[in-house]
């Protein structure tokens, strides 16, 4: 997190700011290129509602599954379901992204033409697949494509974080929670960054 992006969260939210010495450095943010933005909402679809450990875990076995680890939509429709379950993976996750491949293949889903969209769009475009929702789609915002404005309301371990950095008795509404976020732009992923490292602190 470069100097610039500090001094904003020192002037906009001293509160949080407060917190940034104690979690330590947090890296930039960097954006993948389109080509592995299957492959990245993949493993974001096998990870769901898993530890990260058991997430990495599945995710392995399943990228076993094809030929060299490579996981493209091609390779998914052509792999027989009860063959991508043998991976570990639920019924509902193979299916989930043989819908992803079936969208990617049919030109549903343009991932070269993401860059030129807003966050708002992208989440519309991705949520219209089955298995994809808000929740998948804001981490890949954040995670692969790198976007620096970015809060997940959904995101049980945020609210946890916001609860505890601001002290509320039970857990904060929605509107008290965008009243705090709203005060990040254009920064909210880096706020998410710093609260999910929050609530690493012993």
């Amino acid at each position: 997190m470069n100097s610039q992006i500090i001094q904003h969260f020192k002037k906009k939210d001293p509160i949080l700011h407060s917190y940034l010495k104690q979690v330590g450095p947090i890296e930039d943010l960097r954006g993948d290129l389109p080509k592995n933005y299957f492959f990245r909402i993949c493993k974001e679809i096998v990870g769901q509602q898993l530890s990260s450990k058991a997430g990495r875990a599945i995710f392995s076995r399943f990228k076993n599954v094809f030929s060299k680890g490579i996981v493209c939509p091609e390779a998914v429709l052509a792999t027989p379901h009860e063959t991508l379950r043998d991976s570990g993976i639920s019924h509902a996750k193979a299916r989930y992204i043989r819908n992803l491949a079936e969208a990617v293949a049919g030109k549903e889903l343009d991932f070269k033409s993401f860059k030129k969209l807003d966050n708002e769009q992208i989440i519309k475009q991705l949520t219209k697949v089955k298995g994809i929702g808000h929740w998948t789609a804001q981490m890949f915002l954040m995670f692969t494509m790198g976007r620096e404005d970015v809060f997940s309301p959904g995101d049980l371990g945020l609210r946890k974080a916001i609860k505890k950095v601001y002290k509320f008795k039970k857990e904060p509404s929605p509107k008290q929670i965008e009243k705090i976020v709203s005060q990040w732009s254009p920064y909210k992923t880096y706020g998410c960054l710093a609260l999910w490292q929050i609530m690493d602190l012993k």
